[in-house]
C-alpha cells in the first residue's frame, strides 16, 4: 500500500540519521510517540509540514523530499479506504442476496398492473343522458392547456387596454389612484402578470400586447415594463465576487518560518499571526520552505457564482536563498486537523491537490454564503514566485481572477539547511538552533 511506502521512506531516513525518537522530538518540538506513529505507519499526518521538518533534520536530499511528498499525497488519498472496504463487505453480500427478491417483486407488480385505457373508453357520455345505476364515473374532461393560456393572456391584455383608455380619457392627472403614477403601477403589475404566465402558442393572443400603449402615450411600452423585471436586466459587468487573502497563515507558530537577509540583532521578535504582514514586508522576508495562504471568497450579489477550478502559476524559479531562517514560535505541540489544498512548487506543473478529506472543485458562493480555502505551497530546493488563478462562471459570464499577495506574487524559498533562529518564551533575543 502507498501508506506502507510512505512510512518505509520515513523509517529509512530516521535510521540513517542515527537519532532516537526522543532526540528528534526535542529538535522538532514534537513528542517522540507521535514521531513513532508516523514512522511505523500507524498514522498518516494530515499535513506535510511535520514530515518535511523531520526529513530535513534527517538530512534528506531535495530528491528525497520530493519523493516523500509524492508518497504522502498517495497515502493521504488512500486514508481510510481499507477500513471502508472491510466495513462494506457485508453490505455488498446483502445486496447481492436481495437482488432476486427485488426483481421478482418488480415482475409481480408489472404483471398485476391494469392495462392502459383505450381511446374509446375515455370518451364522455352524452350530457342529456342520465347516468346508469352503478355505472362507472366518466373521467373529467381536461381543458386544453393552450386554450387556457390563450384565455389568460387575452383577459390580462384586455384589462391593461381598459386601464390605458380610462387614463387617457380622465382629465385629472393629480389623483394618486387615477393619475399617471397610479396607472403606471397598475399597468406594470398587469403586464408583469402577463409576462409570468406561459406564452400562448396562438399568435393572435400575443399580438395585442405589442400595441397596448398607443402612439404618443406618456406610458412606457409593455416591452420596457417587462425589461424592468430582474430576469430581463442586462447582465452585470465586473467580477461578481471578492477575494480577501492572508498570505502568511499558521495554526502553530513553529509551523512557519521566514528567511531574512539580516543578522539576529537587526530582526525584531516574532509577531502574532495577525501581525505577520506588517512584520514581513519591511524586512523583505520570504516564507521559508512552505507558505500557507488563506483565501476567503464571497459573492457581491444575489446571483450564484460557480468557482470551477483553482490553478497555480509559477512566475519565476531560482536557487534557494542563502539567508537566515527565523521560526515564528517555539515549543509547539501537536498539529491541528485541517482541510486544505497542497501545492508542490518543485513539480514541473504545480497543481492544487485536495488533502485531509477536502473535496475538489467546483464550489459555489453567494453574497450570504462564502468559502474559505487554505492553500499550502512548499519547496525543498528553490526560490519560487507564484500566484493562483480562480476560474469562475455566473450565468452567461465566465472569467479567471488572479489571486496573489496584494498585487505581488507569493514567494516561497527553501532554506540552506535545517538550522534556524528561535525566540524562546520569556527570552530577550533570538537563539540559534543548530541542525544536523
Amino acid at each position: 500500500m502507498a501508506g506502507d511506502d510512505f512510512a518505509g521512506l520515513l523509517r529509512e531516513l530516521k535510521e540513517r540519521s542515527g537519532l532516537s525518537y526522543g532526540a528528534l522530538g526535542k529538535r522538532l518540538h514534537m513528542s517522540g510517540s507521535t514521531l513513532h506513529r508516523y514512522v511505523s505507519g500507524e498514522v498518516v499526518p494530515v499535513e506535510f509540514a511535520p514530515v518535511e521538518r523531520l526529513a530535513r533534520v534527517c538530512r534528506a536530499t531535495p530528491d528525497e523530499l520530493l519523493e516523500l511528498h509524492r508518497r504522502w499525497i498517495r497515502a493521504d488519498a488512500l486514508r481510510g479506504v481499507k477500513k471502508e472496504d472491510d466495513e462494506g463487505g457485508g453490505e455488498d453480500v446483502g445486496k447481492a442476496e436481495g437482488t432476486e427478491g427485488v426483481e421478482g417483486t418488480e415482475g409481480a407488480v408489472a404483471d398485476s398492473a391494469p392495462p392502459a385505457p383505450s381511446a374509446s373508453a375515455s370518451a364522455s357520455p352524452a350530457p342529456d343522458a342520465p347516468p346508469a345505476l352503478n355505472a362507472p364515473v366518466p373521467p373529467r374532461r381536461r381543458v386544453p392547456r393552450a386554450a387556457l393560456y390563450a384565455a389568460t393572456g387575452v383577459v390580462a391584455v384586455s384589462a391593461a387596454v381598459a386601464l390605458v383608455a380610462n387614463l387617457v380619457s380622465s382629465p385629472d392627472g393629480t389623483d394618486g389612484s387615477r393619475g399617471p403614477a397610479g396607472a403606471v403601477a397598475r399597468t406594470s403589475a398587469s403586464l408583469s402578470a402577463t409576462a409570468t404566465a406561459p406564452a400562448s402558442p396562438s399568435p393572435s393572443a400575443s399580438s395585442p400586447s405589442v400595441s397596448a400603449s398607443p402612439s404618443g402615450s406618456p406610458l412606457a411600452p409593455p416591452s420596457r415594463a417587462g425589461a424592468a423585471t430582474p430576469s430581463r436586466q442586462a447582465p452585470p459587468t465586473g467580477t461578481p465576487f471578492t477575494v480577501s487573502t492572508n498570505p502568511y497563515y499558521w495554526y502553530l507558530p513553529c509551523d512557519h518560518a521566514f528567511l531574512v537577509d539580516r543578522s539576529p540583532e537587526n530582526v525584531p521578535k516574532p509577531p502574532p499571526q495577525q501581525g505577520a504582514v506588517g512584520w514581513a514586508v519591511p524586512l523583505k522576508a520570504v516564507s521559508a520552505n512552505r507558505q500557507e495562504a488563506v483565501l476567503t471568497v464571497q459573492g457581491t450579489g444575489p446571483e450564484t457564482v460557480i468557482l470551477e477550478d483553482l490553478h497555480v502559476r509559477v512566475v519565476s524559479s531560482g536557487p534557494a536563498l542563502d539567508w537566515n531562517q527565523y521560526v515564528m514560535g517555539n515549543g509547539c505541540g501537536g498539529q491541528v486537523d485541517t482541510k486544505s489544498f497542497d501545492v508542490s512548487l518543485d513539480l514541473g506543473t504545480p497543481t492544487a491537490t485536495p488533502i485531509g478529506g477536502q473535496r475538489d472543485f467546483p464550489y459555489s458562493v453567494t453574497e450570504s454564503d462564502a468559502e474559505v480555502f487554505h492553500v499550502t505551497a512548499h519547496t525543498s530546493g528553490q526560490d519560487v514566485s507564484w500566484y493562483l488563478e480562480l476560474e469562475w462562471s455566473s450565468g452567461g459570464r465566465h472569467g479567471i481572477t488572479r489571486v496573489d499577495d496584494h498585487g505581488r506574487p507569493f514567494r516561497t524559498s527553501a532554506s540552506r539547511d535545517a538550522s534556524y533562529y528561535a525566540y524562546p518564551l520569556g527570552g530577550k533575543g533570538w537563539e540559534l538552533v543548530e541542525g544536523d
